[in-house]
């Protein structure tokens, strides 16, 4: 599990994390939620070490993320940014091929082959390898920097807003992934939505963060409650359960 102890981060004067303390639970999907400027994405990315915490310690499965070396860590761990545009003209292929790069230091073998196309079927990405990104529409690039994290075979898969540049139906077809990659990869998925129902439908822990704190964690059916969501986001939602799920309205 990710456990993380009285961490804070600032920039000046400025305090975007402030001193969460949480655990992040083994297996399943763990989604973190909240408003903007909540220090959801901050907060992930010093989990993953692409940021250093100014306080506070980050233990995955008892590993310290800011003392482990980079190659251990790669190993357990794989992060998608938010930020995650590609300079280089690249095929999905390609791209792929990055996510065993902790493995094979660039010497593909074939078992890292075997992992890649395994994760370009899983994306349903099979027609799409031999294509550039540059050619591909935003959800498919989006599938495609999926399916590197996944080919680099970790157990924590942390993803920033991996919904981004989705429309609806492929949102959804992204979510109803990364369960079955949860359940069947016997991965542990932790993704940042701003899509509250999204949360609500596909996770089996939320994180609610404000103003750079814990303001409330649990099931879905503990956080998505009108008292809990007034509390993350300051208004008055309603909340329905509908086939089973817990569905917010937040209409006027």
């Amino acid at each position: 599990m990710i456990v993380a102890n009285n961490v804070s981060k600032a920039y000046g004067r400025s305090v975007v994390v402030d001193g969460i303390s949480v655990t992040l639970p083994r297996g399943g999907v763990t989604s973190i939620i909240g408003p903007n400027g909540a220090g959801k994405s901050t907060f992930l990315s010093i989990a993953s070490r692409l940021l250093a915490a100014d306080a506070g310690v980050v233990t995955v499965d008892g590993l310290d993320v800011a003392r482990t070396p980079s190659a251990q860590l790669a190993k357990r761990l794989a992060i998608l940014r938010q930020d995650n545009h590609m300079t280089a003209r690249l095929t999905v292929r390609e791209l792929v091929a990055f996510g065993r790069y902790p493995h094979s230091k660039g010497r593909t073998t074939r078992d890292d082959l075997e992992h890649i196309e395994r994760a370009l079927a899983y994306l349903d990405l099979e027609a799409l390898a031999g294509r550039f990104l540059d050619e591909l529409s935003g959800g498919q690039r989006q599938r495609a920097f999926v399916a590197m994290v996944l080919c680099q075979d970790t157990d924590y898969v942390l993803l920033d807003e991996p919904l981004n540049n989705l429309d609806l139906k492929h949102a959804a077809s992204m979510m109803r992934l990364l369960r079955k990659a949860a359940r069947e990869l016997e991965k542990t998925i932790v993704v940042v939505l701003h899509d509250i129902n999204f949360a609500s439908a596909y996770s089996d822990h939320i994180i609610a963060m404000r103003d750079g704190r814990l303001a409330v964690q649990g099931p879905p059916e503990a956080v998505i409650t009108p008292e809990a969501l007034r509390k993350v986001y300051d208004m008055d939602i309603t909340v329905h359960l509908i086939d089973g799920q817990r569905i917010a309205l937040f209409y006027d």
